[in-house]
């Protein structure tokens, strides 16, 4: 932190931090340093830092990469259901085309 390296700046110095930031005066480098505020950083705190959910970004992979995952897993699930469908969608045209009357008695001759 600069506060243990500086004296508080006094008079017009103390507007040289922008967005609230503290003022300090380095004596043995004879120029001025800033302290800024949580959402703000830069030489002078004129940047501004958008609010971030997330402070860990490993934690922000992996949730990309449980829904990817679940993606995966959804469209190899689709892709089984259809072949499974397609399957016995022909089987049962083939049954049509070929009936098999198991039902029916044949007459002795």
């Amino acid at each position: 932190m600069m506060a243990d390296h500086g004296d508080p700046c006094d008079g017009w110095e103390a507007t040289f931090c922008m967005n609230g930031g503290t003022c300090y005066k380095i004596p043995s480098m004879n120029t001025l340093s800033c302290v800024c505020n949580d959402n703000y950083k830069g030489s002078r705190c004129e940047q501004h830092q958008l609010f971030s959910s997330s402070t860990n970004a490993g934690e922000a992979g992996l949730i990309a990469a449980v829904v990817i995952v679940a993606l995966l897993i959804l469209v190899i699930l689709a892709v089984v259901i259809y072949y499974i469908r397609k399957m016995l969608k022909a089987k049962q045209q083939s049954q049509q085309n070929n009936p098999q009357e198991y039902w029916r008695v044949k007459p002795r001759v």
